[in-house]
């Protein structure tokens, strides 16, 4: 009995696809080195990535560093050129004075400027701020600054700083961010210049 032509084919070409069909196909070997090469390259992009995220980060840190500065220029405006007197809210002790996220929260329009955005400490929700403020500058004149019987320039010494090395993923000297009396921002402590003693 002579089959129909649909399910005939010649020996030749049968053969020659079902060799095409096996030659496209992937062997265990092959597949698993596909899978080594993207961990691979997954485990080092993934760093690089990390950083970027990191960086971008420390940028809103810093914006929100900048507006506290912003917020302090005011309060000195509205308090005779003094800087407030308030001291970081502590775990274990209670406070004196008053907390920055109650002294300046008239100023900065929302106190979530106050959370470090890699705050992953929580240090935002327990104490009221990411960021440290200086004490030993509390209640002095903004343009005449000394602490620990020394002067220093604006320029020199900071107001308020990470809480903690919340930026660390950046690299040593990034790790925290820095407001300095004169409003600018930098993300590693440099006393710059000399120090003078007070008179």
């Amino acid at each position: 009995m002579e089959l129909p032509s649909r399910f005939t084919c010649r020996l030749s070409l049968c053969g020659e696809r079902g060799n095409a069909d096996f030659r496209r196909a992937f062997t265990l070997i092959e597949l698993l080195v596909v899978i080594a090469l993207i961990a691979t390259l997954a485990a080092l992009l993934f760093p690089t990535f990390g950083r970027a995220k990191e960086s971008g980060r420390a940028a809103v840190c810093l914006s929100n560093l900048h507006q506290i500065g912003v917020a302090l220029q005011l309060y000195t405006q509205d308090n005779g050129n003094r800087l407030p007197s308030m001291r970081d809210k502590s775990l274990t002790t209670t406070n004196e004075l008053p907390a920055p996220d109650q002294v300046l929260s008239n100023y900065l329009g929302s106190v979530r400027i106050l959370q470090c955005p890699s705050d992953r400490q929580n240090l935002f929700e327990t104490t009221g701020s990411s960021y440290s403020w200086n004490s030993l500058l509390n209640g002095q004149d903004a343009d005449h600054l000394s602490a620990l019987g020394m002067r220093f320039d604006l320029h020199q010494i900071p107001l308020m700083f990470d809480k903690d090395r919340f930026h660390k993923a950046r690299g040593s000297k990034k790790e925290v961010n820095y407001l300095y009396a004169d409003g600018h921002i930098k993300n590693l402590l440099a006393i710059e210049g000399t120090i003078q003693p007070s008179p």
